[in-house]
C-alpha cells in the first residue's frame, strides 16, 4: 500500500486538462523541413529531443496505468501478490512491443517516475534517450531504493553529466558509483548472474544465424582460447579458411561430434513443390529463422549443404512441403555426410494459402497437431511477438468447452500463454471468406488486436489472383448497378 501511495503521488500531478496526443502530432505534422542543411541538422537534433520527451511522457503514463489497474483489481479482490498481473503485456501491445518485453517497460517506468528524478528530468530535457536512461536503471537494479536514489542524485545527469558520453562510459560510470554505495549487493548481483547463463539463436541476413552464448568470464574466455589456439594450429598447417571461418566450423563440430554439425534433426524446411522439383524462385521457410532463397533451399534437399561439411543427399517421397533431414549413423567424420531427406506434403486453400492438412504418421494423436501448428504459425501468435512456440494453446480454452483442432489451437511462447490466463484477457478465432487462420485477442482494457498465420510459400501468387478476382467481380457488380440506375432513369424520364 505505502508503494501504491508513492506512485499515486508520483504520477497524480498528470491528471489534469491540456492537449491531446493527436494535437501534437498534428502540429508536428505541420513543420516544414528545413531548406537549408544546418537548419536540418537542428531539426534533427531537436526531433531527437521530442523522442526523449516522448518516452519519458510514456514512462510516466504506463506506472499511471499499472496503478489504476492495481486499484481496479484490489477493490475486485484479487490476491495482493497477483497485483498488476497482465498489466505489462497490455503496455507492450499498445506500444507495438512483444508483450514478454512489456515487464521490462514497466520496471523502467516505475525505477524513473519513483527513484530516479535526475534521470527521469534529463530524459524529459533531451540530454539522455530512451536506452540510456535504461542503462542507468539497469546498472542500479541491485540497489535498495535509497541506495539508487543517491547514485540518481551523485550522478545528476540532467545537468550534463553525460553529455557526449558513448554507452560504454554511462555505464562504467553507473557502476562505480552503484560500488560506492553498496559493494555487497553489486558483488552479489554477480554471482546470481552465473544462474542466468544461457544460449540463444537469432536470425542474420543471408541465410546466417546469430548463436550467441552468455557465459561467466572464466568460461568464456577459455572457450575462445581454445578456439583460437585451434585456429593457429590449422593456419599453421596450411589451412586456407579464415580464422572467423576455421573458428565457427570447430564449434559447431565440437558442440555436435560431427563435421557440418548435422546429428539427426528434423529441420522442417518449408517450400513449394514447383520451387523444390521445377527450379521455381519462390522462397522456402526455415523455422527458427525465416524466408530464405530458392536456390539455397534446393541444394539444402538435393546436395546436402545444410551443414558446411555437407554434400550428397537422398530423397524419396512425392509432391513436397516439408523436408526432413537426418544423418545415418555410418556418415562418420570423413567430411561427407550422407542426408536422408523425407518429404511431407502440406496441403493449403488455392484462394489464401490457409493450411489445412499435412501428412503425417500420427496426425490423429497431439504430436501430429503440434506439427500442424508449429509449421502453420511458424513463431509465437501474439502480435508483434515473434518468439519461438513453446506452447500450443487452445484459443477457446479447454475448461470453457474449447475443441482440441487446428482452428482452435495456436502455437505460443511461454510468457504471452500465461498472460492470456490472465483474468480479463479474452481470444477467439475470426473467419472469413479467403482468410488465413486469425485471432483475435482482447485485452482487459476492450482493445483488440488482431495476429494472423504468416503466408506459406507460394501462397503469394494465388493471392493474388484471388484478389485480382474479387476486384473484377465488385467491378462487375457496380457496373451492372450502375446500368440498372441508368436504365430506371430513362423510364422516369419518359414518364
Amino acid at each position: 500500500m505505502e508503494a501504491d501511495q508513492a506512485l499515486a503521488g508520483a504520477v497524480g500531478a498528470e491528471n489534469r486538462a491540456g492537449p491531446s496526443i493527436a494535437d501534437v502530432l498534428e502540429l508536428l505534422a505541420s513543420v516544414p523541413v528545413s531548406a537549408d542543411g544546418p537548419g536540418m541538422i537542428d531539426q534533427l537534433r531537436d526531433l531527437e529531443d521530442v523522442k526523449s520527451a516522448a518516452a519519458a511522457k510514456q514512462a510516466r503514463i504506463a506506472v499511471a496505468y499499472d496503478l489504476a489497474r492495481r486499484q481496479e483489481q484490489a477493490a475486485a479482490g484479487v490476491p495482493a501478490g497477483e497485483l498488476g498481473a497482465g498489466v505489462g503485456a497490455e503496455i507492450a501491445l499498445a506500444r507495438r512491443e512483444s508483450p514478454a518485453r512489456g515487464g521490462r517497460v514497466l520496471g523502467l517506468g516505475k525505477a524513473l517516475v519513483t527513484e530516479m528524478p535526475h534521470t527521469l528530468a534529463a530524459l524529459e530535457s533531451g540530454q539522455l534517450n530512451e536506452w540510456r536512461a535504461t542503462l542507468l536503471v539497469r546498472e542500479t537494479t541491485c540497489l535498495a531504493v535509497e541506495d539508487r536514489c543517491a547514485v540518481d542524485e551523485e550522478l545528476a545527469a540532467d545537468t550534463g553529466t553525460f553529455n557526449g558520453c558513448g554507452d560504454r562510459t554511462i555505464i562504467a560510470a553507473v557502476k562505480a558509483a552503484a560500488y560506492r554505495r553498496d559493494p555487497g549487493s553489486v558483488a552479489k548481483r554477480a554471482s546470481h548472474a552465473i544462474t542466468e547463463r544461457t544460449v540463444s539463436l537469432r536470425p542474420a541476413p543471408d541465410t546466417m544465424t546469430l548463436l550467441t552464448a552468455l557465459l561467466p568470464v572464466a568460461q568464456g574466455v577459455a572457450a575462445y582460447s581454445a578456439l583460437t589456439q585451434q585456429v593457429d594450429a590449422l593456419k599453421s598447417a596450411g589451412d586456407d579458411r579464415s580464422r572467423g571461418a576455421i573458428m565457427a566450423d570447430e564449434l559447431v563440430e565440437r558442440i555436435t561430434g560431427t563435421p557440418g554439425g548435422l546429428t539427426g534433426i528434423d529441420i522442417q524446411l518449408v517450400m513449394t513443390d514447383r520451387t523444390l522439383f521445377q527450379g521455381d524462385s519462390e522462397p522456402a521457410r526455415l523455422p527458427g529463422y525465416g524466408i530464405v532463397p530458392a536456390e539455397w533451399a534446393r541444394k539444402a534437399v538435393f546436395d546436402g549443404t545444410f551443414g558446411s561439411a555437407s554434400t550428397g543427399s537422398k530423397a524419396s517421397g512425392s509432391r513436397s512441403g516439408v523436408a526432413r533431414a537426418e544423418v545415418p549413423e555410418s556418415a562418420g567424420t570423413s567430411g561427407r555426410t550422407e542426408l536422408n531427406v523425407w518429404l511431407r506434403r502440406l496441403y493449403t486453400a488455392p484462394a489464401d494459402g490457409e493450411l489445412v492438412a499435412l501428412d503425417s504418421k500420427a496426425r490423429l494423436f497431439p504430436p501430429g497437431l503440434k506439427r500442424f501448428l508449429q509449421v502453420r504459425d511458424d513463431t509465437c501468435r501474439t502480435p508483434y511477438c515473434d518468439a519461438p512456440i513453446r506452447h500450443h494453446d487452445h484459443i477457446i480454452p479447454w475448461h470453457t468447452n474449447g475443441p482440441t483442432t487446428s482452428s482452435n489451437g495456436q502455437g505460443l511462447c511461454e510468457p504471452c500463454n500465461h498472460t492470456k490466463e490472465t483474468p480479463g484477457w479474452t481470444s477467439r478465432t475470426v473467419t472469413g471468406p479467403g482468410q488465413r487462420h486469425t485471432v483475435e485477442l482482447h485485452t482487459p482494457t476492450g482493445h483488440t488486436y488482431r495476429s494472423t498465420a504468416p503466408p506459406l510459400p507460394g501462397t503469394a501468387a494465388a493471392v493474388a489472383v484471388a484478389v485480382a478476382e474479387k476486384a473484377t467481380a465488385r467491378r462487375r457488380r457496380k457496373l451492372r448497378r450502375g446500368v440498372k440506375s441508368l436504365k430506371r432513369a430513362k423510364v422516369r424520364i419518359a414518364a
